[in-house]
């Protein structure tokens, strides 16, 4: 499951990258900032329900 999480979030890094290097694709970067946030937030939250 880590594996998983990090291997998405290096995905949404690369994405949102790309997304400011390609000048019209702002959008893209802001896709992948999003996906960034909320697949570090699963994790957290994974991980913290998993600890109790």
């Amino acid at each position: 499951m880590l594996a998983l999480l990090v291997t998405l979030l290096v995905v949404w890094a690369v994405v949102s990258v790309l997304g400011f290097v390609i000048k019209g694709l702002v959008w893209l970067a802001i896709a992948g900032i999003v996906l960034f946030l909320v697949t570090a937030a699963f994790g957290f939250l994974r991980r913290n329900s998993l600890r109790s």
